[in-house]
């Protein structure tokens, strides 16, 4: 049995015997009941301590990959029980934003994560918020929350707002679970199975994963550094007729990009044209340093639905995010919300809404802004050293969109799977699933050792270059 130790990989030697024993189970195809060689036999054979081995050997029994009989020592588990391959779990992690504890508890780093890792999280303000509505606020700790949300929530968002120029009086906001909860009550109660919506490529990979799900038909349509391709965007809303058009505002994800006031302008124009609705996802707008041009301002016919979100920023786990349509349309969504869902946390919402009031969320995100900045300057400046080849440069947000400039990208998964590095499945962000070369980088991870030495990797030691 040989595990193909690199002891100069970033990874931890008791991970990569984790993996190597996982990795020799599933691909020898060894059957359920087979006795593994003892702990000192593997450790031999690989040069190990015999330590290292048996706590491998300890963490696959947690893990169902093994199971151990008196006297036999450890015994490959029942086939349905071993997790998939090194390979298949890189892949797992890398399509879905909700496995970041999986990368954690690995060990590995989820350099295109969606949100700010945790060492970023500040709980002071949020604890003591907390503390505050339990103490002296008994309907949010014990209610149901009402179907618009909470009025003081509201009020906040709508202030919030009025930098960015979008008028937004309380009773066109409905809080919701998140911008996902968001887009799925809009997708509810908008359209049906054979709908034809316009969605960007690449984008949002969870939004591809809801039109499937209720059999809406996607149209692509490129994604430029300037907002969506104009000419392809009109191509296909004349030729095609749909009736919505899903779009990231300032700081896209996955590219980083930001919608251009002309672009804006257009698309505003073409969705009067085409009796189109825009639903604009700007779930990123407080980490963007200036205002910039929204739909939502610039729409004065209802057309845009505009989607926020406080997850980000302020707690992934705190859940609050908000709606802002016509009264009409608002009305029909929170009927949906409260048929699915009896309404959001309405502690959540008192939490956020205290948070706002104070002054805390507003110094929270000037915080993070300022980090991004430096982080996301010192990333440029390593895959520029790099010569990574990088989808404009952003100026704001969480993400970068770049490739390594070789033509063997599984050369390039290899070298982060060595550095202890999850890239995003190749094919995540297509509305398609067509496999890229590119891929999403999050700048709050960029700077973290293993992928300092992953872009390093990959100019040393490049193979053929495009």
């Amino acid at each position: 049995m040989e595990l193909r130790i690199d002891r100069q990989a970033m990874v931890p030697v008791v991970q990569q015997i984790v993996d190597g024993l996982t990795d020799w189970i599933v691909q020898s195809g060894i059957p359920p009941a087979t006795r593994l060689p003892s702990v000192r036999q593997i450790a031999r054979g690989n040069l190990l301590s015999q330590s290292c081995v048996a706590e491998a050997c300890e963490r696959l029994v947690s893990q169902g990959v093994l199971t151990t009989r008196q006297g036999a020592g450890f015994i490959v588990a029942a086939s349905s029980s071993v997790r998939c391959t090194d390979l298949e779990l890189a892949a797992f992690e890398g399509r879905h934003a909700w496995c970041d504890e999986v990368s954690a508890a690995t060990g590995r780093l989820k350099l295109g994560q969606g949100g700010l890792p945790p060492s970023w999280r500040e709980p002071d303000d949020l604890s003591y918020a907390l503390r505050e509505v339990t103490r002296t606020d008994m309907d949010s700790l014990f209610n149901y929350g009402s179907p618009l949300g909470l009025p003081a929530l509201r009020e906040q968002i709508a202030k919030r707002l009025k930098p960015l120029n979008i008028e937004a009086c309380t009773s066109r906001l409905m809080s919701t679970c998140g911008a996902s909860h968001a887009l799925d009550l809009i997708v509810r109660t908008l359209f049906k199975a054979g709908d034809c919506v316009v969605v960007e490529t690449p984008g949002y990979a969870p939004l591809f994963d809801l039109l499937r799900m209720h059999g809406v038909r996607m149209l692509e349509v490129r994604r430029t550094q300037s907002g969506p391709d104009i000419e392809m965007l009109e191509s296909v809303l004349r030729q095609f007729r749909p009736v919505a058009l899903f779009i990231g505002s300032h700081h896209h994800n996955p590219t980083g990009s930001c919608l251009t006031p002309a672009v804006a302008q257009r698309i505003v124009q073409l969705s009067k044209t085409y009796d189109l609705r825009v639903i604009e996802d700007d779930v990123y707008a407080d980490l963007h340093s200036g205002n910039g041009t929204r739909l939502a301002a610039l729409d004065h016919e209802g057309r845009v639905i505009y989607v926020g979100s406080f997850s980000k920023t302020l707690s992934s786990s705190l859940r609050v995010g908000f709606v802002l349509a016509e009264r009409e349309l608002l009305t029909r969504l929170a009927e949906v919300k409260m048929i699915s869902g009896l309404g959001c946390s309405r502690l959540a919402e008192a939490v956020l809404a205290r948070l706002m009031a104070t002054g805390a969320y507003r110094k929270l995100v000037q915080r993070q802004r300022q980090r991004l900045n430096a982080d996301r300057a010192a990333a440029l400046q390593a895959l520029e050293d790099a010569e990574w080849e990088v989808f404009g440069k952003p100026v704001g947000g969480l993400f970068i969109w770049a490739r390594a400039r070789v033509s063997d990208q599984a050369w390039v998964r290899r070298q982060a799977q060595r550095c202890g590095i999850v890239l995003s499945a190749a094919d995540a962000f297509s509305p398609s699933g067509e496999a890229g070369d590119w891929h999403r980088i999050n700048v709050a991870c960029a700077c973290d050792p293993r992928a300092r030495q992953f872009f390093r990797n990959t100019c040393a030691d490049r193979p053929q270059a495009f």
